[in-house]
């Protein structure tokens, strides 16, 4: 079975967003196309879901600012502006995103000492998500992966996947990065091509 994974496509990652993408709402479409289109037989979203203590927050760092670069839990964290804080409507679907259409969602960085890019484990791959788990039991094989951001959550989904054995497309049309520097979505891609992850386009309308 193949399974479609929607990326953390939430309000704070969108361009109006406290951690925002650029063009980040433009994967809304993409994401319903591929929802609609019926090509998967199990549909997930994953969704940051942080506390209001987060490690990953700049604000939790006296002095500190976004971008900076600090020891978190023994693994080195980017710092980043307070975002997805649970319960808040930073951390709900985008508006216009059909979520309706996930059979199930699995919330990540809920831990306030460590950070979870990743849909499937945190940063440290000390704790899964269930996600791995879940395809398993119903015979994933495949995934297909978009949403926000390429060089980060998307990428590290992707990655994660590919180590549980998955066989992985990224569905490129439909995902937008962050960019902290310059040329980090080709760095992304590049990276998810080494490690097996095929590039597609969905070719959403």
């Amino acid at each position: 079975m193949n399974a479609l994974l929607v990326v953390d496509v939430q309000n704070d990652f969108l361009p109006t967003g406290a951690l925002p993408v650029a063009d980040g709402d433009a994967v809304i479409r993409a994401a319903n196309s591929a929802l609609r289109s019926g090509r998967f037989g199990l549909t997930v979203g994953t969704q940051d879901w942080h506390p209001a203590n987060h490690g990953s927050f700049a604000s939790n760092h006296p002095g500190s600012k976004p971008g900076q670069v600090v020891n978190l839990d023994g693994l080195q964290q980017i710092l980043w502006p307070a975002h997805c804080v649970q319960n808040t409507f930073g951390a709900a679907f985008a508006p216009g995103l059909e979520s309706g259409r996930f059979q199930r969602v699995f919330q990540k960085g809920t831990d306030p000492r460590i950070d979870s890019y990743s849909g499937f484990f945190d940063n440290g791959h000390r704790k899964s998500t269930g996600l791995g788990e879940y395809l398993k039991e119903r015979g994933v094989t495949e995934v297909a992966v978009l949403g926000l951001a390429t060089d980060y959550c998307v990428k590290f989904t992707a990655l994660d996947a590919r180590q549980l054995g998955l066989g992985v497309a990224l569905l490129v049309d439909g995902c937008r990065a962050v960019n902290v520097r310059a040329g980090d979505d080709r760095r992304a891609i590049q990276e998810m091509q080494d490690a097996g992850v095929r590039i597609e386009t969905f070719g959403a309308p």
